[in-house]
C-alpha cells in the first residue's frame, strides 16, 4: 500500500557524478515519514519517466536526483516521490497514507492523510 508521498516537488538539482539516490530536504523526509536509505519510486510529471531509487538527507528545499537518475529529470521538473509499506488486514482498518503537498520552493503547504483531491 502507499505509505506516503511528496506531491509535485520541484527538482532543484541533478548530479550525474554521484553514486546514486535522491537527496530530499530533511524536513520533507520527516513530514513524509521517510528514512535515509529507504526505497522510493519517482514519477516525473513533465516527461512520464518512472524509476526507483533510495533516499538520502538534504538541506532546505533540496530535491536532487543523483547518479543515473539524473538523466531522467531536468532541473525544474515536477515529480512525485512515493514510498510503500506492507500492512496486515488489521492495520488497514486505520490505514491513512501521508501526502505532503509542497510549493514551488519545496516548502510544505499541507500534510494530508488521504488521497482525495491530490
Amino acid at each position: 500500500m502507499l505509505y506516503s508521498k511528496i506531491h509535485r516537488a520541484r527538482v532543484s538539482d541533478a548530479n550525474l557524478n554521484y553514486v546514486g539516490s535522491i537527496t530530499i530536504d530533511i524536513q520533507l523526509m520527516k513530514a513524509a515519514g521517510l528514512l535515509e536509505g529507504q526505497k522510493v519510486d519517482i514519477v516525473n510529471i513533465n516527461n512520464g519517466e518512472r524509476f526507483s531509487t533510495y533516499v538520502i538527507e538534504g538541506k532546505n528545499g533540496d530535491i536532487c536526483l543523483n547518479g543515473a537518475a539524473a538523466r531522467k529529470v531536468q532541473i525544474g521538473d515536477k515529480i512525485i516521490i512515493m514510498a510503500y509499506a506492507q500492512f496486515s488486514k488489521e492495520e488497514l482498518e486505520n490505514y491513512e497514507p501521508k501526502v505532503v503537498l509542497v510549493d514551488e520552493s519545496n516548502q510544505i503547504i499541507q500534510i494530508k492523510k488521504e488521497l482525495k483531491n491530490v
